[in-house]
């Protein structure tokens, strides 16, 4: 496989040095890794890249090592509006708040015990197995842990870099909604909201977010490139019960689903009162 027979290759070997360590540095937040793949254009192939940047995660010193993981978010706690981080973390969408509870609190110790992020390649992992490698490696001797963050630096920065070289510019659809409670006159806030996102006829979590004192909800991630669908569900059984006084919500959730396409973006907000709602394409 030649540089000519990957698109995303041929454009990261011609691009400006500017371009081409911004794409790098979303990649990968150490700057030493980021100048060394930079020095080593243009590649000759997909495996040649893979490798000088296996050979850059391997020279990086402590501080090196330390940049790159302060680019990276706690498991379960994603940046807002970051796909990428979302997506390698999707295993977390949905997790029981049991199982969220216990990741966030081995994360807490993990870092007080480590100083550090707690770093795994996330991507294809259940909620379950992400807290059983928490589990696993918070034992490990400080030495040790150390080397298995940075050759878990490397993965992550291996999937990345095909990503990065395998794919073609495409524009995505952002979407963000905010809920307004018709009965009491008042915006809704602390209502968790869910995207999910249909790409070839599958549905797959993006990432959720909580409505805010506005009952604004506009940190979500973007939605994936080849999503045809996007859908909304909103968390409002402990809104309207709270409203009620303890009462049961008629409701317990409301789900909305549109159509996307790329580079549109998309505001869907939500009139919500105990017994009636109704959503809306707003600006």
């Amino acid at each position: 496989m030649t540089s000519s027979s990957v698109p995303g290759l041929t454009r990261f070997n011609a691009a400006d040095d500017g371009a081409a360590r911004a794409a790098l540095s979303e990649v990968c937040a150490s700057t030493a890794w980021v100048e060394e793949l930079l020095r080593g254009r243009p590649y000759p192939d997909v495996r040649a890249l893979l490798a000088a940047s296996d050979a850059a995660v391997a020279r990086l010193d402590a501080a090196g090592l330390d940049e790159a993981l302060a680019g990276h978010p706690p498991i379960g706690r994603p940046t807002p509006g970051d796909a990428v981080s979302a997506g390698e973390q999707r295993g977390m969408t949905g997790a029981p708040p049991a199982l969220a509870a216990e990741v966030r609190e081995l994360n807490l110790a993990y870092r007080e015990r480590f100083g550090h992020v707690f770093l795994v390649c996330a991507t294809g992992l259940t909620a379950e197995e992400l807290r059983d490698a928490l589990r696993r490696r918070i034992g490990n001797p400080p030495d040790r842990e150390r080397e298995v963050t940075r050759a878990e630096l490397g993965r992550i920065n291996r999937l990345r870099l095909t990503r990065l070289t395998e794919s073609t510019p495409t524009e995505t659809a952002t979407v963000s909604t905010h809920v307004l409670d018709t009965a009491a006159g008042r915006p809704a806030a602390g209502v968790t909201v869910a995207l999910t996102a249909r790409t070839r006829g599958a549905w797959s979590a993006v990432g959720t977010a909580e409505t805010d004192g506005d009952g604004r909800c506009g940190g979500l991630p973007a939605l994936p490139g080849d999503a045809t669908h996007a859908r909304l569900r909103f968390d409002v059984g402990p809104h309207l019960s709270r409203e009620r006084a303890g009462g049961a919500a008629f409701f317990p959730e409301v789900t909305a689903v549109f159509a996307v396409a790329p580079g549109e973006h998309y505001h869907v907000p939500l009139l919500l009162s105990p017994f009636g709602y109704s959503v809306y394409r707003g600006s």
